[in-house]
C-alpha cells in the first residue's frame, strides 16, 4: 500500500533522484569531521587507522613477530603519523592512553603519535583475510572500550581498515579517524571523523 502511494505520489523519473539524493545525504553524514581538541574532553576515544603503508593486506609468509614479514610504514607514513602527533599536541593533547593492534605498521604509527608508552591490544588486531576471527574481535573491541571510565583521559585506538570500518560502517584512510564518546557501553558515541592529511 505505502509503494502504491510513493509511486503516485512521485513520478517514476523522481525514484532515481531521490535515491541519489539519499545516498548524498548518509554520505555526508559519515563525512562529519570533528576537531581534534575534542579528544581533550574527558572520555574521549580516537579510533585511528594506521599510517601509510603501501599495498594491501600482507605477504603470504606474514608473521606477527617478524616486521620483516609484513607491510609495514614508508617514509610518507613514518611523516604522516609524525604530523599527527604533532597536531595532536597544537590540539591539547600531549599525552594519552595508546593502545595499538599488534601488527607492525600500527605499533610504528602509534609510537611516532609521541603521546606516550604504547600498549598492545589484540582486539584491535586485524581479521583480514580471517573474516570467521570477525565476531570475536569485534566483541572483544567491545568490551575493552565498554570497561573505559566514560570520565577517564583521552584514548587512541591504532588499527586497521576493516576494524574501524565493521566498528564505524565507514571507511577511513591511512592516518584518519574517528572520535567516540565513550559511555560504558561498547558502542560509544560517534562525533566525527577526523581528516588524514
Amino acid at each position: 500500500m505505502r509503494t502504491e502511494i510513493l509511486s503516485r505520489a512521485l513520478p517514476r523519473t523522481a525514484l532515481p533522484t531521490l535515491a541519489i539524493a539519499l545516498l548524498l545525504t548518509c554520505g555526508a553524514a559519515m563525512a562529519q569531521t570533528v576537531a581534534l581538541a575534542e579528544l581533550a574532553k574527558p572520555g574521549r576515544v580516537l579510533m585511528l587507522r594506521h599510517a601509510n603503508a603501501p599495498g594491501t593486506g600482507d605477504p603470504p609468509q606474514f608473521r606477527l613477530d617478524d616486521c620483516a614479514t609484513q607491510r609495514n610504514l614508508d617514509a610518507a607514513g613514518r611523516a604522516q603519523a609524525r604530523r599527527l602527533g604533532e597536531q595532536l599536541a597544537r590540539a591539547g593533547i600531549a599525552r594519552a592512553r595508546v593502545f595499538s593492534s599488534q601488527w607492525c605498521r600500527c605499533l610504528e604509527t602509534a609510537r611516532l603519535l609521541g603521546l606516550g608508552s604504547v600498549e598492545p591490544l589484540p582486539a584491535l588486531n586485524s581479521f583480514y583475510p580471517k573474516p570467521d576471527e570477525r565476531e570475536a574481535r569485534m566483541a572483544a573491541l567491545r568490551a575493552f572500550l565498554a570497561g573505559l571510565p566514560a570520565d577517564g583521559p583521552p584514548v587512541v585506538l591504532v588499527t586497521h581498515q576493516f576494524t574501524v570500518s565493521e566498528f564505524t560502517g565507514g571507511g577511513v584512510p591511512s592516518g584518519g579517524g574517528s572520535l567516540f564518546r565513550l559511555d560504558g557501553t561498547g558502542q560509544p558515541r560517534w562525533l566525527g571523523a577526523i581528516a588524514a592529511d
